[in-house]
C-alpha cells in the first residue's frame, strides 16, 4: 500500500484510534485464535504481535481477567511491552513487565493489579514453582517464538499449568518457523495444547500486497592454499585419533568429515564400554573429545576466519595450563601438527576470502545502489569482532552479540543491545554484523542486504535471517560458501529442511484454504471475530481449554508430565497412603509417635538465632524471595503442605513436578545448605549418581564438606542419591564407594536414601514432607532447628539480613571489610568495589542500614 492510499484502521474500545493498520489477514488470523487454541504461523515481518494484541483486547473485553505474553529474550519482552503500551488504551502501569530484572517479591505485588503481564518464561516458570503467582484469571496466554516449546523448555511446563489452572484458558503460539517437519510441529502443538493452526503465507492474495520478492543467491568462496595447509595439518590429526577409535571397534570411518550423526554414536558405544568399567572406554571417550576440539577447529578455519581459529587455539592453550585441565587439552596442544597450525595461524597475514567478498558485497549495496543498511550474520563471536574490525575500515559499523561474557571476548548488556538497535533505525551507521542474538523474533529495521557469513544448517534459523529483508521492498539474501567445506553441506541441509517445513505447513493449513477469500465489508474490524456477546467468548474458551488439556496431557512434551499427572488428580500422599482395598499403607508401617519421642535427641533449638537462607545476588536464574515477607508454612492452614526448593535445583524436574501436584505448593529459595527443605527438621542434599561421584573424586566441595552443614543446621539431615549404576558408573573401586556411604551414614549421622529418578525423588521428597508437615505437625524453616552456632556464623547471619542479600555475598563482604561495623558503615562507592554487589545491591543495603526507623 502507498503512502498515497487512504489507510483503514481497526476501531475497538481498548485500542488506540488510527493506531493498528487494518490488515484483512490479521483479522481472519485474529478471528480464528479468538476462537480457540491457535498456532499462528506467518512469514516475519508481517505482524504476528498485532494478531495476538487483537485477540488479547476482545478477550479483555469480553472476559475479563488478564493476559500473559511471553517472549524468550528480555529485549523482545520490552519490545513487545513497548507496542503494547502505544496501540491500547489499557494504562500503562497496568502493562507490566517481568524478567529476573524485577525482584520476585515486586512481581508478586504487580501480578495482582497487572492487566497485561509480558514475561521471559524463566521468570514466569520459577513464579509458578515458587507459588508467587496464579494462572487462575489469566484468560489470553500467548507463546511468541513459540517453535522453541520442546523438551524441558519453560514454554512446556507453563503450558501445562495453565490448563490446569485457568479457568477460561486461551493459547495463541507466534511463529514464523514452527517446525522443520510435521512432526516437530504436531509436538509444539501437543505441548501448548494447541488444536487449530493457522498458516498465511506470501502467496495468500491477503498477504501478497504486503510483501516483496527476495532473492536468494550463493556465492562460492575458494579457500587460498595457506589457509588449506592449516586445515590439512588438523586433519590428519583428527584421522590419526579416529584410527585409535577405529583399533576399540567403534567406528569404521577414518575420514576427517565423518558426519555428526556417526560421531553421536561412538560416543554412545564409548560410554557403553565405560559403564561396563572398560579402561578401553575412558581413553576412548578422551580421543573422542580430541576429535570433537579438532573439528571445531578446522570449521573455524575453514568458514569462519583465521583469526578465529587463532582465537581458539589461544583459549584451547590457556585451558591446557589450568589446573584440572582435560587430558584430551593438554594432547592436543602438545601434538606437533596441531602446533604447525596454530604456527600457520599465527604467521598468517591475509584476509580470508570471505572478507574481501564481503567487503565487495557491502560496497555494491551502499555505494553503487545507494543502500542504507546491511545486516551480515555469522556463527563465531570472534568472527564478528574481527569483522566489524575489518569493515570499519570502509563502512560505519557496529556489532551485535549476547550478553554473556567470555576470555577475550565481552558480551554486550541489554542497554547496549537496545542502544544499538535504536542506532541502526535512526540511521546512525550502515551494518550490522551480528551473531544469532538478532535472528528471532527482535524489531530489526528493514535492510537492504542479509548477507549470510556462512549457511546455517537449520530451517528455522535460516528462515528468520532472511526475514530481516523484504519487509517495505524487494530484498537481497547472500550466503558466502567456501568451497568443499562443511558450508555446502549445510547450505543444502538448510534448503532441504526450509521446503519441508513449509510443504508440511501447507498440509496442516488443509481446511483453511477453504475459507472464504476475504471478509464480508462490513465486518473489517473487531466484529468480525467479537462474537454476539461477551459470554460467547468465554463459551469459545472454555470449549476449547478442554481439549487443549487433553492435547497437552496426551503430549507428553516434558519429562516431568508422567509424575505431574498423578500428582494432578488430586490425591494426597497421606490418602495415597492407604490401598484402596484397604490394606495398610506405608504410613502404618511408619514408628509410633512414642517411639519418635524416645528417639528424639532433643537437639532442635530456639529458631531465633537460626540463619537466613536466602541470598539475593544469586546469579541463578532469578533472586531470591525476600525472607520477611514468607511465612513458615503451617501457620495459617494446617492442612497445607509447602517444600522449600533451591533455586539451582531448578536444572531438575523435580521442582516442576512438584509444583504440579494439588496436594502441597512449591516454595524458591537461594539455600545456603540442602536442596530441598522439608520441615524444621528435615533437609534434604540430593545428587545424582553422577554428581555423588563427583564429589569423591573432586569438585568445588566433597560430599563430607555438604553433610557436615547439612548437620549443623537440622535435626534430621537426609542424602538422596538418585539414579542407577552407582558401582558401575565411573572407574572407582566399590570399596570406597561404600566406605563414602558409611562415613556419611555413620560419623555424620546422615539418613542415605536411594531413589530411581526424577520422578521417584519427587515422591519420596512429598511422602516425608507431608508426614513431616501433616502427621508430626512440624512447621517449615529455611533456617533449620539448631541453635548453636560459631561466631563467624553469627557474623554472616546479621550481615546477610540486610536487604535480603543472603549468605554468599555476606561471606564476600566480610572478607571485603573484616568486621560486622565496617560492612555496616561502608558508603555505596566502596560496596560496589567487592565482588557481586553492584549498583542496585549497593543502594539497597546503605537504605535498610541508613534510613530511619519507623
Amino acid at each position: 500500500m502507498s503512502a498515497s492510499e487512504d489507510v483503514a484502521y481497526v476501531d475497538h474500545p481498548l485500542l488506540a484510534p488510527s493506531f493498528i493498520e487494518r490488515r484483512l489477514y490479521q483479522i481472519r488470523l485474529a478471528g480464528t485464535a479468538r476462537n480457540g487454541h491457535t498456532l499462528v504461523c506467518l512469514p516475519t515481518g508481517l505482524g504476528k504481535t498485532t494478531v495476538s494484541l487483537l485477540v488479547t483486547a476482545q478477550r479483555l473485553y469480553d472476559v475479563g481477567g488478564k493476559s500473559l505474553f511471553l517472549a524468550p529474550t528480555k529485549p523482545l519482552v520490552q519490545q513487545h511491552a513497548d507496542f503494547y503500551r502505544e496501540a491500547l488504551t489499557v494504562p500503562d502501569d497496568e502493562i507490566v513487565v517481568f524478567t529476573g530484572d524485577v525482584r520476585p517479591d515486586d512481581r508478586a505485588a504487580l501480578w495482582e493489579d497487572a492487566q497485561i503481564v509480558i514475561a521471559t518464561p524463566q521468570v514466569i516458570e520459577n513464579d509458578l514453582i515458587g507459588n508467587r503467582i496464579s494462572l487462575r484469571d489469566v484468560t489470553h496466554l500467548t507463546f511468541d517464538e513459540c517453535h522453541r516449546a520442546s523438551g524441558d523448555y519453560a514454554y512446556v511446563y507453563i503450558a501445562e499449568r495453565y490448563h490446569a489452572d485457568a479457568e477460561n484458558p486461551l493459547v495463541t503460539g507466534m511463529s514464523a518457523s514452527p517446525g522443520g517437519d510435521e512432526e516437530a510441529i504436531l509436538e509444539v502443538c501437543e505441548n501448548l495444547g494447541i488444536v487449530d493452526v493457522e498458516v498465511m503465507t506470501e502467496e495468500d492474495a491477503d498477504v501478497s500486497e504486503y510483501t516483496h520478492d527476495t532473492d536468494v543467491e550463493w556465492n562460492r568462496i575458494q579457500l587460498p592454499d595457506e589457509i588449506l595447509e592449516i586445515r590439512d595439518a588438523l586433519n590428519e590429526v583428527i584421522t590419526d585419533r579416529l584410527e585409535k577409535l577405529k583399533q576399540l571397534g567403534v567406528t569404521k570411518s577414518t575420514k576427517p568429515d565423518i558426519s555428526q550423526k556417526k560421531l553421536n554414536r561412538m560416543r554412545a558405544e564409548l560410554q557403553r564400554l565405560m559403564n561396563a568399567d572398560k579402561s578401553e572406554g575412558y581413553k576412548g571417550m578422551s580421543t573422542h573429545a580430541e576429535v570433537m576440539k579438532l573439528r571445531r577447529a578446522v570449521e573455524l578455519v575453514e568458514t569462519q576466519s583465521v583469526e578465529s581459529v587463532r582465537r581458539y587455539f589461544e583459549r584451547q592453550r590457556n585451558a591446557a595450563r589450568s589446573s584440572g585441565a582435560s587430558k584430551a587439552s593438554q594432547r592436543l596442544v602438545a601434538e606437533p601438527k596441531v602446533r604447525e597450525a596454530m604456527r600457520k595461524a599465527e604467521s598468517f597475514d591475509g584476509l580470508h576470502p570471505k572478507f574481501r567478498k564481503t567487503r565487495i558485497l557491502l560496497a555494491e549495496t551502499l555505494g553503487i545502489q545507494n543502500g542504507e543498511r546491511v545486516i551480515v550474520f555469522t556463527e563465531s563471536r570472534d568472527t564478528a569482532e574481527a569483522l566489524t574490525e575489518f569493515l570499519s575500515e570502509s563502512f560505519s559499523v557496529r556489532r551485535f552479540v549476547g550478553q554473556g561474557d567470555r576470555e577475550g571476548s565481552d558480551g554486550m548488556t541489554q542497554n547496549e543491545q537496545q542502544e544499538t538497535l535504536d542506532k541502526f533505525r535512526n540511521g546512525e551507521f550502515e551494518v550490522l554484523v551480528s551473531t544469532s542474538v538478532a535472528e528471532e523474533g527482535l524489531d530489526v529495521p528493514e535492510v537492504d542486504l542479509v548477507l549470510f557469513f556462512e549457511p546455517v544448517p537449520t530451517a528455522i534459523r535460516s528462515i528468520q535471517r532472511k526475514g530481516r529483508t523484504g519487509r517495505q521492498a524487494d530484498g537481497r539474501v547472500v550466503v558466502l560458501l567456501a568451497e568443499d567445506t562443511r558450508d555446502e553441506a549445510y547450505f543444502w541441509i538448510s534448503r532441504r529442511r526450509e521446503k519441508t517445513m513449509q510443504n508440511e505447513l501447507r498440509d496442516l493449513k488443509g481446511a483453511a484454504d477453504d475459507l472464504e477469500a476475504e471478509l464480508d465489508p462490513s465486518q473489517r474490524d473487531l466484529s468480525a471475530f467479537a462474537g454476539d456477546d461477551g459470554n460467547s467468548a468465554g463459551d469459545a474458551g472454555s470449549s476449547t481449554g478442554n481439549e487443549g488439556v487433553d492435547a497437552a496431557s496426551e503430549g507428553g512434551a516434558n519429562e516431568a508430565s508422567a509424575a505431574g499427572s498423578s500428582a494432578s488428580n488430586g490425591e494426597t500422599a497421606a490418602a495415597a497412603a492407604t490401598d484402596p482395598d484397604g490394606q495398610s499403607g506405608l504410613a502404618d508401617f511408619g514408628p509410633s509417635d512414642e517411639e519418635l519421642a524416645r528417639a528424639d535427641d532433643g537437639d532442635e533449638g530456639d529458631e531465633g538465632d537460626d540463619r537466613d537462607d536466602s541470598d539475593g545476588d544469586s546469579p541463578e536464574r532469578d533472586e531470591a524471595d525476600d525472607p520477611a515477607t514468607v511465612a513458615a508454612a503451617g501457620t495459617d492452614d494446617e492442612e497445607t503442605v509447602e517444600i522449600v526448593v533451591d533455586q539451582r535445583e531448578l536444572d531438575s524436574n523435580i521442582a516442576r513436578t512438584l509444583s504440579k501436584r494439588e496436594d502441597l505448593t512449591t516454595r524458591l529459595e537461594t539455600l545456603a545448605v540442602g536442596d530441598y527443605v522439608l520441615s524444621d527438621r528435615v533437609a534434604v542434599e540430593r545428587k545424582s549418581v553422577s554428581d555423588f561421584l563427583d564429589t569423591l573424586t573432586g569438585g568445588d566441595r566433597s560430599i563430607f564438606e555438604q553433610v557436615a552443614d547439612l548437620t549443623r543446621h537440622y535435626a534430621r539431615p537426609l542424602l538422596v542419591i538418585e539414579g542407577r549404576g552407582l558401582y558401575e558408573e565411573r572407574n572407582i573401586h566399590p570399596g570406597a564407594i561404600r566406605g563414602a556411604l558409611s562415613s556419611v551414614a555413620v560419623d555424620f549421622n546422615v539418613s542415605v536414601l536411594f531413589t530411581e529418578d526424577e520422578d521417584d525423588t519427587a515422591e519420596m521428597l512429598a511422602t516425608i514432607a507431608t508426614r513431616e508437615q501433616t502427621d508430626r505437625e512440624r512447621t517449615v524453616s529455611v533456617h533449620g532447628g539448631k541453635s548453636a552456632k560459631t561466631l563467624d556464623e553469627q557474623q554472616e547471619y546479621v550481615v546477610s539480613a540486610i536487604a535480603d542479600i543472603g549468605p554468599v555475598t555476606a561471606r564476600t563482604l566480610l572478607e571485603a571489610f573484616g568486621s560486622v561495623e565496617a560492612v555496616m558503615t561502608a558508603n555505596e562507592d566502596d560496596l560496589r568495589e567487592v565482588r557481586g554487589v553492584g549498583q542496585v545491591t549497593a543502594e539497597r543495603i546503605r537504605e535498610v542500614v541508613g534510613s530511619e526507623y519507623r
